[in-house]
């Protein structure tokens, strides 16, 4: 009973062991990188910054985002709308109430007393003033969106770096928790 199975065991052996047979390549392997190193210019969200100064949304076209050109000009373009109206409502307003200082009552807004006309322009006035604050943060914004932008344009994205959810042992405790590990890959 032995000897069979020591003949079993020798013979399972060879055959596997024939089947590790060293094959010869005939040519090797290269393993082509095929990702690009992209140069760093420290000048380029400078450059994106100056650009979306000049001209709002050229610092964005700079950057390739093309999607943020229609935001930034919408933001800044109801903003600027909301101030000339504003500002033509206030007009109209300063208008009637100089004219009733002056005597006269034909103007459209006959119904509202002084009182009411000088609530109206300060309203208007305040409105006028949010608008063009709007304005320019979304200009200053614009700007900043495209510095930041082209900065994070040079930031690395490689597999190298990860970021990933798993458990966490801990010593002090028995039972292992929740947490993010950060790997990166030399």
């Amino acid at each position: 009973m032995r000897l069979s199975a020591f003949i079993a065991i020798v013979l399972f052996s060879a055959f596997s062991a024939s089947a590790q047979k060293v094959q010869k390549i005939d040519a090797p392997l290269a393993v082509a990188d095929t990702t690009k190193n992209q140069v760093i210019d420290p000048l380029r969200p400078a450059k994106a910054a100056f650009y979306s100064a000049i001209l709002p949304g050229l610092g964005q076209v700079y950057n390739k985002r093309y999607w943020k050109v229609p935001l930034v000009y919408g933001a800044i373009g109801t903003s600027l709308y909301f101030y000339s109206d504003q500002n033509t409502k206030y007009k109209k307003v300063r208008d009637a109430y100089k004219r009733r200082l002056a005597g006269y009552h034909d103007d459209e807004y006959q119904y509202l007393d002084d009182q009411r006309l000088i609530a109206a322009q300060r309203g208007y006035k305040k409105n006028r003033e949010y608008s063009l604050l709007f304005a320019v943060g979304f200009y200053v914004l614009n700007i900043v969106d495209a510095n930041i932008d082209a900065h994070l344009k040079q930031f690395n994205v490689s597999d190298d770096l990860t970021l990933e959810p798993g458990l966490i042992e801990s010593d002090m405790y028995s039972k292992p928790s929740v947490g993010l590990t950060l790997n990166y890959k030399f």
